[in-house]
């Protein structure tokens, strides 16, 4: 299983990164919900991004380009084996500082990727 950031987490139950949190769970990965919004989802707490983690394999974006600038930092210190870039989250910029550093990037989407056995 994959230990996840779930990048842009929310407990709005409408919004795709709480939807993608409560599906990674159930297929079994560990999430690290991160945002700058406050709850829980999936019942995990969501934590502002400032801790870097150990050991991700994957950060799976839900922050729009024009916001992730700021995270740049602490996705590419964070050293995951991949980033998702789910719909409407592509950044060429990110995605070249990412392969610069070895991290795999991704253009999909995540909750496809674990309903066909991608993930």
């Amino acid at each position: 299983m994959k230990k996840t950031i779930v990048l842009g987490a929310t407990p709005d139950s409408s919004r795709y990164a709480y939807i993608a949190a409560h599906r990674l769970v159930r297929y079994g990965h560990e999430i690290i919900n991160v945002g700058i919004k406050t709850g829980d989802v999936a019942g995990f707490p969501i934590e502002k991004p400032e801790y870097i983690h150990a050991g991700v394999d994957t950060i799976t974006l839900y922050v729009g380009s024009r916001n992730q600038q700021s995270l740049y930092d602490y996705i590419l210190n964070t050293c995951p084996k991949r980033i998702i870039f789910n719909p409407g989250t592509e950044n060429p910029e990110l995605e070249y500082l990412a392969e610069q550093k070895g991290i795999e990037t991704v253009l999909g989407c995540t909750l496809v990727m674990l309903s066909t056995g991608e993930y």
